[in-house]
């Protein structure tokens, strides 16, 4: 573990943790209707929609019509992107005149960005218009992260209110979350990055010319442009020299600001946050992991501040972050070791004393281990998926990591919204075991945790590794499956566990060796993706209508403090316990072992 690792670690939580007050503070005050400084110009915008949209901002629902609305909210949004993508060789702002997306590309687009997943199967750059990365992709960022902002709100609601029947509306809350937190922050992040060299412009592309000409070989093409075919069907290839490369362009800036802020992942090239256009600098860098973090940790502080004891919020952040920072050191540590393989060669992998080497494998230069290695435990520990390095090259024990923090369920500051209740049906199992073993009725924040609520939170709990193991244990058994990996034997099989955790999680990133662009990995990735974005929602929103309607219980001499450190330590052990014994066979049967296999 290198001194600049341990300064990148530190910067960012230190970071993390200063932003988490005043923005938790904001976004209570936004979702508590209160006045938040922004009310003079967003406020006549917000009245507008309410108008054309015929809602009653006024009205409240309980939790079936609150299910019901959010549904309908996300089918709707499903169906627009899947026929823009559908259409968009018809359509303006199409510089670089692309076709229809694919029947199934298109569905597994729409139900990733819809979900909040941003699995991409394609690339960017060769595949979406410009009018289809704003209008489709950019929107549905910020209406997936204001959705799951919005479910989270319904279940304190639920906590907090006593003997109610409603859980507040669900179209206001994805409209102040949207105006009010989302696109002030997106607008801020934006200037920054443009700032930085990040690319924000309607021109298709750009051409320039090389430093140095290159020699290759490519198809000889005929009068029409198609190319000539030899008797065997095979192209028939002819030296060429290039000496110029075409540079795709577009509205990237406006693109990366939301997929960070609202832990959705989906860049707008094939390479995301390593691509150059993307993420140019190291401040660009730093700035992008703050941005996905940043929600999440404030969600706790608005936890704290709504039900009316801040130290729970400070409690429920402080166990997200023993999770983290402890496994992002691993992470590090695992990849400034090098590659295992060439270390047994007597290879030197240390580049020098101010960029220290280690396994640079897949890495950007720009960026080091210790800028990758952090940003690959974030984003997967936050449900966002951007990635800036391809995890397929990590070393064993370095990838493990960012595959075990989603295992988790990503409940480590987690997507916006989506960890901060993740984590809360983890407390719910964790004060339900708690009060089993002192023979007490068990209780959270004054509400009795009764047979429904624990069925709940279990539901919820489960339904992310049901979908991941049924899927990866598809996928190793058919051959549409297997021919996606890109290595054989153990390292594929971790391709393939890695594709449905991320996708059954919401997470996105990829390990980069797996051709997920086929018929049977678009349409099983994306109904993992739909499974594990609903399942979940459901069960919180029946929880959240099964608390409200409760009465306060007041505290007494045997109620749990679950503010205190050693509550905390319990909510740890339930969370690893659960993730460990659920997901450690399929582990071990591939990081692990191909760990040991290096080992010998």
């Amino acid at each position: 573990m290198t001194p600049n690792s341990l300064v990148q670690v530190g910067l960012l939580v230190g970071l993390l943790l200063a932003l988490a007050r005043p923005l938790g503070w904001y976004m209570a005050r936004v979702y508590e209707g209160k006045p938040v400084g922004l009310d003079r110009v967003l406020g006549p915008l917000e009245r507008l929609i309410y108008r054309v949209c015929l809602v009653n901002p006024a009205e409240e629902t309980g939790w079936k019509a609150y299910a019901r609305d959010m549904i309908l909210f996300n089918l709707a949004g499903l169906l627009v992107l899947y026929a823009l993508q559908r259409v968009q060789a018809w359509l303006p702002l199409d510089p670089l005149h692309f076709g229809p997306v694919s029947p199934e590309s298109a569905f597994n687009t729409a139900v990733s960005f819809t979900t909040n997943t941003n699995w991409q199967g394609y690339a960017g750059e060769t595949t979406m218009s410009q009018l289809s990365q704003m209008a489709g992709l950019a929107v549905q960022n910020f209406l997936s992260a204001a959705s799951g902002m919005a479910v989270l709100v319904a279940l304190i609601r639920g906590i907090v209110r006593r003997r109610s029947d409603t859980l507040g509306n669900f179209w206001v809350d994805v409209v102040r979350g949207t105006l009010y937190i989302l696109l002030p922050l997106s607008f801020v992040l934006a200037l920054a990055l443009v700032s930085q060299g990040v690319v924000q412009t309607f021109t298709g592309s750009a051409t320039v010319p090389l430093l140095q000409p290159a020699a290759v070989s490519q198809p000889k093409l005929d009068a029409a442009g198609k190319p000539v075919l030899d008797a065997r069907g095979d192209p028939v290839m002819e030296a060429a020299t290039v000496s110029a490369q075409v540079l795709p362009l577009g509205p990237v800036a406006s693109q990366v600001a939301i997929k960070d802020l609202g832990t959705n992942g989906g860049g707008f090239y094939n390479t995301n946050a390593a691509h150059p256009f993307e993420n140019p600098t190291p401040l660009s860098n730093l700035l992008q992991l703050i941005a996905i973090g940043a929600i999440g940790a404030g969600l706790c502080v608005t936890f704290g501040i709504m039900v009316g004891d801040r130290r729970q919020g400070w409690a429920l952040l402080a166990a997200m972050l023993l999770l983290l920072v402890p496994l992002m050191l691993v992470c590090l540590a695992q990849e400034q070791a090098g590659n295992p393989v060439l270390g047994r060669l007597g290879v030197n992998q240390a580049a020098s004393a101010l960029q220290p080497g280690g396994n640079m494998e897949g890495k950007e230069a720009r960026f080091g281990v210790a800028g990758s290695a952090t940003w690959a435990a974030l984003t997967t520990a936050t449900s966002c998926g951007a990635a800036n390095s391809m995890h397929d090259s990590f070393t064993p024990l370095g990838g493990l990591v960012p595959l075990f923090l989603m295992q988790l369920g990503e409940v480590v500051l987690g997507g916006v919204g989506s960890g901060l209740y993740g984590m809360l049906l983890f407390v719910v199992v964790a004060v339900f075991a708690a009060g089993l073993m002192v023979g007490r009725t068990p209780e959270y924040l004054g509400k009795k945790i009764d047979p429904f609520d624990m069925k709940m939170a279990a539901l919820g709990i489960l339904a992310m590794p049901l979908v991941v193991l049924l899927g990866t244990a598809l996928a190793s058994v058919t051959k549409a499956g297997l021919a996606g990996p890109a290595n054989p034997g153990i390292h594929g099989f971790t391709e393939m566990l890695y594709a449905f955790t991320s996708a059954g999680n919401n997470n996105g990133s990829a390990f980069a060796g797996l051709n997920a662009n086929t018929p049977f990995y678009n349409m099983t990735l994306a109904l993992a993706m739909l499974a594990g974005r609903f399942l979940v929602k459901l069960p919180v929103l029946a929880l959240a209508g099964s608390l409200a309607r409760k009465k306060a219980a007041p505290a007494g001499p045997g109620t749990l403090p679950t503010h205190s450190p050693l509550f905390v330590a319990w909510l740890l052990a339930v969370v690893i316990i659960v993730g460990g014994l659920t997901f450690f066979p399929a582990l071990a049967l591939g990081p692990i072992a191909e760990f040991l296999t290096h080992a010998r």
